[in-house]
């Protein structure tokens, strides 16, 4: 994984190219469609999601995705967030479900997929504003469940932080927090979870 922010586009081509070359696969996180344009010059196979600004190669033939992972965005400004998570999860061999828009503030949205979420290994769940996303799930599942706060917000939020402090509050069972807006780092243990024998 290469995080992209910060670095030019000659620096990220040179570890791309590197990566393509030496282990057929990279991912390349937080970067615009300037940075996709130049590495397909070089690397065409490369694929970018511009909605979680990544771009990623995988050259491995026949894998078969594992199921068990779900990904749950409390509404559409998450889904950056939980894109880049479920990008994470699939260069990891898994093929995550997506439940998009479920957040507390319309809760029937959510309890329509109680039976999906009761059948997961491990959930994400991606919220900002008030955070409560994660409590809400981890009271209704007995999976681990990580906790994704997302600076999606205003007032009080402070750019995720609101939601930092409501899901580090969480007195449900399961729940463990990842960084704002760190939709890599939950999609990496949701894999690491979900690989898991059991």
């Amino acid at each position: 994984m290469v995080f992209g922010e910060g670095k030019t586009t000659y620096q990220i081509m040179s570890i791309a190219r590197q990566l393509a070359e030496q282990a057929g696969r990279f991912m390349v996180t937080r970067v615009g469609p300037e940075v996709f344009e130049a590495i397909i010059a070089d690397i065409p196979d490369a694929q970018y999601n511009e909605a979680a600004r990544v771009i990623w190669l995988d050259r491995r033939e026949g894998l078969v995705l594992k199921h068990g992972v779900v990904i749950a965005a409390a509404g559409t400004a998450d889904l950056p967030v939980a894109e880049e998570a479920a990008v994470t999860c699939r260069l990891m061999g898994h093929d995550p479900h997506m439940l998009c828009d479920v957040g507390v503030a319309g809760i029937h949205r959510l309890l329509d997929h109680v039976e999906t979420l009761q059948k997961a290994r491990v959930i994400v769940a991606v919220a900002g504003m008030e955070g409560a996303l994660p409590s809400v799930v981890g009271g209704l599942v007995q999976a681990p469940v990580i906790a994704v706060p997302t600076s999606v917000g205003y007032g009080v939020g402070v750019d995720g932080l609101g939601a930092l402090m409501t899901m580090l509050n969480s007195c449900a069972q399961g729940v463990a927090v990842v960084n704002i807006d760190n939709g890599f780092g939950a999609g990496y243990l949701a894999a690491t979870i979900n690989r898991t024998p059991g």
